[in-house]
């Protein structure tokens, strides 16, 4: 029993962080080491895995979306619209856990660029004209997200509506959050200035920026970037341009020829104007002109220009030949609190306080008020002393004929001001008036 309370003791004692020479304890002792079991460490799971894919979507009248965030398409009687159909979560899209935003997972405002840019190809739109993201969405750590997509029906100049909207698992009969708002137009070739300086690499007369501990630079102002959005590789600065290299991590590389352009590559390659931000944490709020010009890319050249002080920028996206890739004409970024994103974790909660109209049941019978006159019930001056004992007191008393001040006005005003507080004051005294109203 001592020896078992003995290497208790120093078992807490190596727990908390000091030497113990166990080879002096079990001196004599005939102990010797043995193998840990490794049945206890290996991660292997026995049961079969769900599959992020929900099937052939034809079998349920739908048409297969071809899309990492998206299943199936769904194309409306009688008009040109779609709707495009997804499911988000941190066990289907694993690699959304690395894009944290103070202290949340979020989808990144790049993602809300590729929905709408997919549906836009649905409609034959291939500029994002304008896309607003009024709420984020914060991706639960359990459970997921039911994502819905709606392209409108082309207007007659062929410009549609497209909206983003979200309702999470656990609520099938709830509301959906909208989260973005935009408009997608053909382009009609119409192309955005791309530079050529992004085929001449680096940039000529660019100074290189430090990006070494640029992330936890970033993660102290709250951006909680994991290895597949770290994909900052270089920087340089000219005067009010930025220009950057990025890449996917090898991981994430396969994916890319999945997206017209993978969000968290577009989210890096904006990560090297954030480093001369200080303070605010800032997420995009408006897109502007966005256009894709090839897909599948897995490294970048960007160009970022600022053009109205901090809050406008227009990006433009080079492969790696510097061959175009995207293009945005304005990009405008707001700051976001904490206490906004938890908010918008909470989801929409009705509230507990209603307003209902209640009806009296058919068989009462609702009397109407009696009413009198006060002078009426009494003479001027004793009014309500002079009520008899038996006297019913109607429901409703009206005070009047105070009469014409005269000529002498301040005189009338005191005259009257005295008479109506004596009849307040004996009416609040008397237990009779009780139930009516003066």
């Amino acid at each position: 029993d001592e020896q078992r309370e003995l290497l208790s003791a120093l078992g807490g004692v190596y727990a908390s962080g000091a030497e113990v020479d166990w080879a002096a304890f079990f001196a004599g002792s005939g102990a010797r080491r043995v193998d840990l079991p490794t049945y206890a460490f290996q991660h292997r799971h026995y049961w079969l895995e769900a599959q992020s894919s929900t099937g052939d979507a034809s079998e349920f009248g739908q048409l297969a979306a071809e899309h990492p965030l998206l299943g199936a398409v769904v194309t409306l009687p009688s008009t040109d619209g779609v709707v495009l159909t997804g499911r988000l979560s941190l066990r289907s899209h694993p690699w959304l856990a690395d894009h944290g935003v103070l202290g949340r997972v979020l989808l990144p405002g790049t993602a809300f660029v590729e929905l709408a840019i997919k549906a836009g190809d649905q409609v034959g739109c291939d500029l994002l004209e304008e896309l607003t993201l009024e709420a984020p969405l914060v991706v639960p750590e359990r459970g997921g997200v039911a994502l819905r997509v709606v392209a409108g029906a082309p207007d007659g100049s062929g410009a549609c509506t497209v909206t983003v909207h979200s309702r999470p698992d656990d609520t099938p009969d709830g509301e959906w959050t909208r989260h973005a708002e935009g408009v997608l137009r053909p382009a009609a070739g119409r192309l955005p200035e791309m530079s050529a300086e992004l085929t001449e690499w680096p940039p000529r007369g660019a100074q290189p920026v430090e990006v070494d501990g640029a992330y936890e630079l970033l993660t102290g102002r709250g951006y909680g970037y994991g290895p597949v959005f770290q994909g900052l590789k270089a920087a340089w600065r000219r005067g009010d341009e930025v220009f950057a290299e990025v890449a996917l991590p090898d991981q994430a590389k396969a994916d890319a020829a999945l997206f017209g352009l993978h969000p968290a590559l577009l989210d890096a390659a904006m990560h090297a104007d954030l480093l001369d931000e200080q303070g605010e944490t800032l997420l995009p709020f408006v897109w502007s002109g966005v256009r894709l010009h090839a897909v599948g890319a897995s490294a970048l050249r960007v160009r970022i220009r600022r053009m109205n002080g901090d809050e406008l920028s227009s990006i433009v996206v080079a492969d790696a030949t510097g061959a175009p890739v995207a293009s945005v004409e304005t990009l405008v970024s707001r700051p976001v609190s904490a206490k906004q994103l938890e908010a918008a974790g909470t989801g929409h909660h009705e509230s507990l306080l209603t307003v209902e109209w209640v009806a009296p049941p058919p068989h009462v019978a609702v009397a109407p008020p009696s009413w009198a006159e006060l002078a009426a019930l009494g003479r001027p001056g004793a009014d309500l002393a002079a009520l008899a004992a038996g006297t019913a007191v109607p429901d409703v008393v009206f005070f009047s004929g105070l009469g014409e001040p005269g000529e002498d006005v301040p005189a009338a005003v005191r005259s009257v001001t005295g008479r109506v507080l004596a009849v307040v004051q004996e009416w609040l005294a008397g237990e009779r008036f009780a139930a009516s109203k003066l």
